[in-house]
């Protein structure tokens, strides 16, 4: 199998209201479309990441809670590129996001750090 890259990727929130505006306001996040689904009394919110990427914003009556570990099997977290990681960083503070002290990563010599969003999904920012 030969892929592109991703497509998307999916998330599913606690709190539909919180997390649209944490997505859309907080990391300015542009809606490409929003659905209500009345069958499964869910909200669908498709957001453009980057050139080509998204992320699919799900709302679902009581999902299950996230395992709490953060070496727990599944995802480990989404890292989101950026050209300016101070920038960055000063920005989600702005706005409230509590965000981890910068790292460098031991391979590649690149500075990166973690924030969450209102679920504690563990988000990254990546200098690139």
């Amino acid at each position: 199998m030969r892929t592109k890259g991703f497509h998307h990727v999916a998330i599913i929130c606690s709190n539909y209201d919180r997390s649209k505006q944490f997505y859309t306001e907080i990391l300015g996040f542009p809606i490409i479309q929003e659905t209500y689904r009345a069958a499964r009394n869910s909200y669908k919110l498709d957001l453009k990441v980057g050139e080509g990427d998204a992320i699919e914003l799900f709302s679902f009556p009581d999902p299950p809670d996230r395992p709490g570990r953060p070496e727990a099997c599944g995802l480990r977290h989404l890292s989101f590129a950026v050209e300016d990681l101070d920038q960055a960083v000063a920005e989600l503070q702005s706005k409230g996001v509590e965000v981890e002290p910068i790292r460098v990563d031991e391979l590649t010599g690149k500075r990166f750090t973690f924030f969450q969003d209102p679920d504690q999904l563990p988000l990254e920012i990546y200098e690139a």
